[in-house]
């Protein structure tokens, strides 16, 4: 009898541990590109073309994750981050962002730059309901859960920072007579449908001149000489890096003495304002929501320091200044606390339910105040930034928080 006790108990005691093994890999749900040892992600990056500049955001990215695989990964998955060159060229984004899908196989595509190089694949990934999140990017169409619910930004939105700079103006600045450069693509018509928006009533008033350029051109020169020959006393730059350092250089060349406003991705001291001279540079202003390295402000915070031994060790200690590398660490902080929340449903679809419900009262080197939340109604992450002037050094930061 005790022969046959023990044997049923050891039966029973086999069940249970096979009803738990088996619960345990229930609980285990993967898409595409996850398993139990690996998440494969995907992104494109211009680490070549005319916003090469922004590449340093995919390397920051890089080293962010490969630092976390040396820690031993995120729920002990390794992460796998598939980075490839589409020379902020849509056709090439296109090209690139199929191999990702179609022959790597990622689980969802990541932080990838740029408005014209996001909107190409928009369609492509919302139809194969492959996620598009966290894409650095702020145009208004990625606030759009209805119609796309496979994308969502992690860049305050341009038509936010857009009235901001309108209300500023209006503000401190009645009378102003503005001239507006812009890129005629979908980036810069975002910004400047919100500048416009944002002047209201006063637009027309206020207005006097407006000139664009493509990414394709060499030089924005011709079109800052005729905006100095309108008469205006403002200028309101809507530019990528490249071009925002012309401009800057070029406005100083005339000896033309606007209030300059220049929108937060042109706007980095090491990617920017260091190529156009930070003498010239001087009386800038613009809006942001990071803090800046080597403010002494912030020199003795606990992220900055983080932040700063995090780039030394990763051999990118030059380009520390540059503001793509703060936004491309901050971006990559998010994407691990949204894997770790995705614990081991690793599906599509919880991806997407891990981006659309995102509550972070605070990020590392985000400023004090500045939160990120989405939810399934809302996916716009960013709500307030502080407007800032630079003082031929450094930013100054204006004291409030400021929002749409």
């Amino acid at each position: 009898m005790w022969k046959r006790s023990a044997l049923l108990a050891g039966l029973l005691a086999a069940g249970v541990a096979s009803q738990a093994g088996a619960t345990g890999a229930a609980d285990k749900k993967y898409g595409p590109g996850a398993s139990d040892t690996e998440v494969i992600i995907g992104q494109t990056m211009p680490y070549s073309g005319p916003a090469s500049a922004y590449g340093v955001q995919g390397m920051v990215q890089q080293a962010y994750f490969r630092k976390v695989n040396e820690q031993g990964g995120i729920n002990g998955r390794k992460i796998r981050l598939i980075s490839l060159d589409d020379h902020y060229s849509p056709p090439k984004t296109v090209e690139q962002t199929r191999k990702l899908v179609e022959s790597e196989h990622v689980l969802f595509v990541y932080g990838n730059v740029g408005t014209p190089s996001n909107t190409a694949v928009h369609k492509y990934l919302n139809s194969k309901k492959v996620p598009q999140i966290l894409i650095s990017t702020g145009a208004r169409k990625w606030n759009d859960l209805k119609n796309f619910p496979w994308t969502m930004a992690f860049y305050p939105s341009y038509d936010m920072e857009a009235h901001i700079f309108a209300r500023h103006i209006l503000q401190t600045k009645p009378d102003a007579k503005i001239a507006i450069l812009y890129q005629n693509d979908d980036f810069g018509r975002d910004y400047l449908a919100g500048f416009r928006d944002g002047l209201g009533d006063r637009l027309k008033d206020m207005v006097v001149a407006e000139a664009s350029y493509e990414i394709a051109d060499a030089t924005v020169d011709s079109q800052i000489v005729k905006l100095k020959a309108s008469g205006a006393d403002t200028l309101f730059t809507i530019t990528t890096p490249k071009f925002g350092a012309q401009t800057i250089r070029k406005v100083h060349e005339l000896d033309w003495k606007p209030m300059h406003v220049i929108v937060s991705v042109s706007a980095s001291i090491g990617g920017v304002l260091r190529h156009a001279g930070l003498d010239k540079s001087k009386g800038l202003i613009t809006a942001i929501s990071y803090k800046t390295p080597h403010d002494p402000l912030w020199d003795n915070a606990a992220d900055m320091k983080e932040f700063v031994a995090f780039m030394e060790g990763a051999g990118l200690r030059e380009r520390i200044i540059e503001g793509s590398a703060i936004i491309g660490y901050i971006s990559a902080v998010q994407l691990h606390r949204l894997l770790e929340r995705a614990g081991n449903d690793l599906t599509r679809e919880n991806i997407m339910k891990m981006a659309t419900s995102i509550d972070e009262p605070s990020l590392p080197m985000l400023l004090p105040g500045v939160s990120v939340k989405t939810t399934p109604e809302d996916v716009n992450a960013f709500r307030s930034l502080r407007l800032q002037t630079f003082n031929g050094e450094s930013w100054v930061l204006q004291d409030d928080l400021v929002g749409r």
